[in-house]
C-alpha cells in the first residue's frame, strides 16, 4: 500500500510540475510534509540539501531519497519512476505538438505564457527554503557572502559550496 502512495504521491508531482526540478520543490514539499507527513519540515530541508550536493536532477534525487525513507528500496525505485514517468509522457506529447504546430499563434503564445509562471516557481522555491534555512545573522551573512562571490566573481557554485560547507565546519 505505501509503495502505491508513494508511486501516486510522486506522480503527482511530476506531472503537476513545469519547469524542472526546482519548479517542483514547493510541490514535493507540500506533498511529503504537508499532506502525507512522511517527513518533518526538518527532514525534508535535510533530504532536499543532499539531493542538492548529489549529481542529478534535484527532483529526481529528492523522491529517491524520500522514497529510500519511506519504504527503503522498493520506495527509492516507486518514487524515483512515479516522478520521472509523467515527464516523459508530458515531453512525448509536447514535443509532437510542437513539431507538428510549431508554427501556430497559438503553441507560441502558450509557451510565452508559461515561461513567467516557471520562474514564479523558482522564486517561490527559493524564498520558503530560503524563510527556513537564514535564522540568524550568521546564516544571513553566509548566504550574503555567498551570492556575492556567485554574482561577482563568477566562481563555480559548487566552489562556493564547498568553501561555505567547510566555513561551516570550522565555524560550528
Amino acid at each position: 500500500m505505501i509503495l502505491l502512495r508513494l508511486l501516486a504521491s510522486f506522480f503527482t508531482v511530476g506531472f503537476f510540475s513545469y519547469g524542472g526540478g526546482y519548479a517542483m520543490i514547493p510541490l514535493i514539499e507540500r506533498e511529503i510534509v504537508q499532506r502525507q507527513q512522511w517527513l518533518s519540515p526538518k527532514e525534508f530541508l535535510d533530504i532536499l540539501a543532499i539531493a542538492e550536493i548529489t549529481p542529478g536532477p534535484v527532483a529526481i534525487n529528492s523522491a529517491t531519497f524520500v522514497g529510500y525513507r519511506v519504504a527503503g528500496v522498493f520506495g527509492a525505485v516507486t518514487a524515483t519512476l512515479g516522478v520521472v514517468f509523467p515527464s516523459l509522457l508530458v515531453v512525448g506529447v509536447l514535443s509532437y505538438i510542437y513539431l507538428r504546430f510549431q508554427g501556430a499563434p497559438l503553441v507560441k503564445s502558450a509557451f510565452a505564457a508559461v515561461r513567467p509562471l516557471v520562474v514564479v516557481l523558482i522564486f517561490m522555491a527559493a524564498v520558503n527554503i530560503g524563510s527556513r534555512t537564514i535564522y540568524d545573522v550568521y546564516s544571513a551573512a553566509a548566504t550574503a557572502a555567498a551570492l556575492f562571490l556567485m554574482l561577482k566573481t563568477r566562481l563555480n557554485p559548487i566552489l562556493v559550496l564547498v568553501l561555505f560547507g567547510v566555513l561551516g565546519v570550522v565555524v560550528f
